[in-house]
């Protein structure tokens, strides 16, 4: 695929004409289309006991529609508020022991790592380990290691790690992984299965919106998982509760879903998983990586480095440079019309199917002028 054109049609989407919006790993552009799917919130939230009903069927069909495109079951899925509340779920479930630890990469990013820099009772020791170094995981990773959590593309280089081989350190050390699909899903094949728990914000390439993200519980291999805290959603019984006798959780992933689910942000989300399901498999993912590569082609030949690897295998779908000058640059380039998201010392150029390579070129001839500058 060459992405010479868009692949998603430019003008489905919230994105003033003439302007070049690479911000995907941040915030996608919104889909016209949900403008519907929040009015059809707005008109069931409104409707009583049968609007709730309403409400649930949503939550249900969004729910099957990404175990049909994750493959895996829909009861293997569930929502939560955000990454950092379902990790946080996962950290605070763990009996820790003295002299336990967690493995994370040196550049993770804070939703995985702050659960466990913030245990307590007892502290557990975070150990800052390059994933994709074989030798320094196997070093790192001892008996004491109870958690790997990784994202399977990184925020801040964009580099996608082989999810395979932290698996198998996991596996001999009897540590759970964790992974966060947030950077990967909506353009990338999920097969969330090699995790013991894995989520994904749907509000970047998934096309939905902040409120809501995917949970998924690998119930086969961790069969009796239970959170250490719940919420009337997350009981299994809507009965009149019965404090003295306990209160068993729902048995699938839904658990992960205290009080009500964002609601407006499900609606959204189903509408986001109906647009992508008309693309052929394979295909955003085939398109992005057109645009990714090019722009590193590119940028090797102004003398323009980027922390992002050039191998399309080991990188997702945004491309980043290391600069302690990205605010200005940033800044810079918005005022050509090129919107590329900001922060933590790099600029990062995030592509989406609305994206094609004529706004390629536009990046580059505005980076090599402002670098120049």
């Amino acid at each position: 695929m060459t992405a010479a054109t868009p692949l998603f049609d430019p003008a489905e989407f919230r994105i003033p004409a003439g302007i070049v919006h690479v911000c995907a790993g941040g915030e996608t552009a919104f889909l016209h289309r949900h403008d519907a799917a929040l009015l059809r919130y707005a008109a069931d939230k409104s409707a009583g006991p049968p609007g709730r009903d309403a409400q649930d069927a949503v939550v249900r069909r969004a729910r099957e529609k990404l175990a049909a495109a994750w493959g895996v079951e829909a009861a293997d899925l569930g929502f939560c508020a955000h990454v950092a509340e379902g990790a946080s779920l996962v950290v605070e479930s763990l009996d820790w022991r003295e002299g336990d630890n967690a493995v994370v990469d040196p550049d993770e990013y804070p939703s995985l790592v702050g659960p466990l820099a913030l245990q307590r009772h007892p502290r557990v020791e975070v150990r800052p380990v390059r994933m994709r170094d074989p030798a320094a995981l196997a070093a790192a990773v001892d008996g004491q290691t109870r958690l790997i959590a990784v994202s399977h593309v990184s925020y801040l280089t964009g580099e996608r790690y082989d999810l395979v081989p932290l698996r198998a350190a996991a596996d001999r050390a009897g540590a759970w992984l964790l992974v966060d699909h947030t950077q990967a899903a909506g353009y990338l094949p999920i097969d969330p299965r090699i995790a013991d728990f894995a989520f994904a914000a749907s509000y970047k390439w998934q096309l939905g919106m902040t409120g809501t993200a995917v949970a998924y519980w690998n119930r086969a291999r961790q069969p009796g998982w239970a959170p250490s805290t719940a919420g009337w959603h997350s009981l299994a019984s809507m009965a009149r509760p019965d404090y003295a006798a306990g209160l068993p959780l729902v048995p699938d992933a839904m658990r992960f879903c205290r009080g009500n689910p964002a609601h407006a942000a499900v609606y959204v989300l189903e509408s986001a998983l109906d647009y992508l399901a008309g693309f052929p498999p394979g295909a955003v993912a085939a398109h992005v990586q057109a645009l990714t590569t090019a722009l590193l082609a590119g940028l090797a030949e102004f003398g323009i480095p980027s922390t992002t690897p050039a191998d399309p295998a080991r990188h997702g779908a945004s491309v980043c440079i290391a600069t302690p000058d990205a605010a200005r640059l940033t800044r810079a380039l918005h005022e050509r019309g090129i919107w590329a998201w900001n922060g933590r010392g790099r600029v990062r150029f995030s592509f989406h199917g609305y994206n094609a390579i004529p706004e390629v070129g536009r990046i580059l001839e505005a980076l090599r002028a402002e670098w120049r500058a």
